[in-house]
């Protein structure tokens, strides 16, 4: 997107552009461009129907407020989930006033999170049209009195000045999204050296960061929205100890702590439990386990069994129906007799490609059922089983 068309949407014969291209959301695209063409040059035709578009997808991360805001492509895949942004700006601003520096705020999904939380924040970005959009944000939302952004690089802000030093380091190359946290930009290094001069330091990383790269004294979190691993949020400092290994469910804000409980092994039960992408990122399968009174099947893969139909938000529930050796002739066998023709097929701890096993089962019944791919006790093993959801 151009600095400059971008600039002209803020202005009342921009926002008039905005709006018409809002209404032709959906409309084929030499349609609706044709038709906005009559009024407006081809640049802020363009920078009307790119912002329309991406305030569209942006519904699904920012709700009613996506309808006000501003976004680049890139800005909004990164940006974070509005639910996500405020339950981690509620943890940091337990009370109103802090002052926190945004080392790198991108399109401002998290400034505009901690300044509702009653944050005054100072941010900084390297992207001009970045910073355009962030300061539009605020503005457009009402924070404009509690942020300031500016072009900067990240490493050239003095986290010691603030309460609190948030830091989100983009992970996009010129190649694509990374997953090397010294690709990160700022790269892990230079974030690591701000956190050193931090008093409390907040950093949102990508939720398959390698563990070795946590800092020893940091408490790290996973976060899942409604089933989904969103992120990974790193804590150091402050008064209260930060260590150790957190996972959080939202909506309902569920918080699971390690404790350090070891799951036992054990036969396949009545149920199968399939704890949360988030418990399992942060090594908390023993802890669910507990909670169901379980245990594994298998002591090296994350599903649990139980002899109990325990409700618990951190982890789904299925019924056993039988539990067989792995063998694609016996599998079709059993499906056939049971009448299935759809199955949801889940797999973990196995090397079976799920879309040519599907080709292959050659499925023609009515019904429905879940088929585990897994091993147990290093056994390729099949559980097919049903959903027996909370009571």
């Amino acid at each position: 997107m151009d600095f400059d068309a971008f600039r002209e949407l803020l202005t009342p014969r921009g926002l008039r552009a905005l709006g018409e291209a809002e209404e032709l959301v959906g409309a084929d695209p030499v349609v609706a461009a044709t038709k906005l063409r009559r009024t407006y040059d081809a640049a802020l035709t363009s920078a009307a129907l790119t912002q329309a578009g991406l305030r569209d997808r942006a519904r699904a991360k920012f709700g009613a407020d996506a309808g006000l805001m501003y976004f680049t492509p890139h800005g909004l895949e990164q940006a974070t989930r509005a639910e996500v942004a405020e339950h981690r700006a509620r943890r940091l601003a337990a009370g109103p006033g802090l002052r926190v520096v945004d080392a790198c705020c991108g399109i401002g999904g998290d400034l505009v999170a901690l300044a509702r939380a009653g944050c005054t924040v100072d941010a900084v970005d390297t992207d001009p049209l970045t910073v355009a959009v962030a300061t539009a944000n605020a503005e457009a939302l009402g924070l404009a009195d509690r942020v300031t952004v500016t072009v900067a690089d990240a490493a050239s802000v003095a986290p010691e000045a603030y309460d609190v030093l948030f830091a989100d380091p983009a992970r996009r190359t010129s190649r694509g999204r990374t997953f090397d946290p010294l690709a990160y930009s700022p790269p892990w290094p230079v974030v690591l050296e701000l956190v050193s001069r931090s008093r409390r330091a907040c950093l949102k990383v990508a939720p398959g960061i390698p563990y070795e790269f946590i800092p020893d004294a940091a408490e790290a979190e996973w976060v899942s929205y409604r089933g989904d691993v969103k992120e990974a949020t790193l804590w150091t400092g402050g008064d209260e100890e930060r260590t150790g290994r957190r996972a959080t469910l939202l909506p309902g804000s569920h918080t699971l702590a390690a404790t350090g409980v070891r799951a036992v092994t054990g036969p396949v039960g009545r149920y199968v439990y399939e704890p949360d992408g988030a418990a399992i990122r942060a090594h908390l399968v023993g802890e669910v386990a507990e909670l169901v009174r379980g245990r594994l099947p298998d002591p090296m893969i994350a599903y649990i069994s139980g002899d109990e139909p325990i409700d618990t938000p951190w982890a789904a529930r299925y019924e056993v129906d039988e539990v067989l050796p792995f063998s694609l002739k016996r599998l079709r066998t059993a499906l056939r007799d049971r009448q299935i023709g759809n199955v949801t097929i889940k797999k973990r701890g196995s090397a079976v490609d799920i879309e040519r096993l599907r080709r292959d089962l050659r499925l023609s019944g009515v019904k429905s059922t879940v088929i585990i791919l897994t091993r147990i006790m290093d056994r390729p093993s099949v559980i097919i089983c049903n959903p027996s959801p909370p009571a």
